[in-house]
């Protein structure tokens, strides 16, 4: 690990944050060279950070030992350039049995997903969040959605727990982002981190960024990382033509097609990687593959956003 805090290396100036898929072979087996291969075109094309085996790496379909393999993978590949932040979750004990691996395996630290199954209260959801910080000396960011979404008081009691650096917002109720970060501001002042963790989060970053949250999950820089660098820098440099051009040329009509599909945040991603020409393979059950008209469309879209680059040159 880098001797660097977390949130400092997190806090320089960058790309967007990478959170690449899990690469599978024709028999559905972890594919470990490809995997390899998709994090370091994505270090090499300007990732931030490369967040392993998370929603988009779909780390509820990893095995306790495919999870530690391509975290390790991930963290030889980046060398110490930028930080590897890995997935852990499901019920408190696994959680903690997952940020122990990822900790062994030399990662930088742990994004934290919702329990799995069962609607706790804040009171329990911070017990959960609290015990896996305390696992390991990683630092941890919690992952508000789904069946874990949070008062403004639980933030701020987060906030305050040892090992807790940030807040990654997926739910998407921005009055609710509003007062947690006023709270965490008032009552525990030092730099909390926050992150618009949506599914393609370009789509409502300019919203997310009018209230002090500056960094975001990027599932398109995973096949079309000039995109999503481009649409980075006009947001960085106030370019706001260029961030409406392809908000409206290329990311909103993703954004309806990955509509279509339940699943598609992931399936869709992984078709855009298997047609820039790195071969990932399918995702895993219980997700599906996209239809093939929705390919050929996601095909068109990709054409597009291209086309907008060009046009913006």
């Amino acid at each position: 690990m880098t001797p660097a805090p977390l949130p400092a290396r997190l806090n320089i100036p960058g790309g967007p944050l990478f959170f690449p898929v899990t690469a599978y072979g024709p028999d559905g087996s972890l594919d470990l060279d490809t995997y390899r291969t998709h994090v370091r075109r994505g270090v090499e094309a300007g990732a931030a950070a490369v967040f392993a085996c998370c929603g988009t790496g779909e780390f509820h379909a990893l095995t306790p030992e495919e999870f530690e393999r391509c975290v390790q993978v991930a963290v030889e590949e980046t060398a110490g350039r930028v930080p590897v932040v890995a997935g852990a979750g499901y019920g408190t004990a696994l959680a903690v049995r997952y940020a122990r691996v990822a900790y062994a395996a030399d990662a930088d630290g742990l994004l934290v997903l919702p329990p799995y199954l069962v609607l706790a209260g804040q009171e329990g959801l911070l017990r959960h969040y609290r015990e896996v910080a305390a696992a390991t000396p990683l630092p941890v960011i919690v992952y508000q959605r789904d069946n874990a979404v949070f008062t403004p008081e639980t933030v701020v009691e987060l906030a305050r727990t040892e090992g807790v650096v940030g807040l990654k917002d997926g739910y998407g109720d921005l009055d609710l982002m509003q007062r947690i970060v006023s709270a965490v501001r008032t009552e525990v002042p030092g730099g909390f981190l926050y992150f618009n963790g949506l599914p393609t989060a370009e789509q409502t970053q300019l919203a997310y960024r009018a209230i002090g949250v500056t960094r975001y999950s990027s599932a398109v820089f995973c096949f079309a990382p000039e995109i999503a660098l481009a649409f980075h820098r006009a947001l960085e440099t106030g370019d706001t033509a260029t961030a409406h051009r392809l908000l409206d040329g290329f990311y909103r009509p993703f954004v309806e097609l990955r509509a279509q599909g339940r699943g598609y945040a992931v399936a869709l991603v992984k078709a855009g990687v298997r047609m820039r020409g790195l071969d990932v393979g399918e995702v895993r059950p219980p997700l599906h593959e996209p239809s093939e008209d929705h390919v050929k469309r996601l095909a068109q879209i990709i054409e597009r956003g291209y086309a907008l680059l060009e046009e913006g040159k």
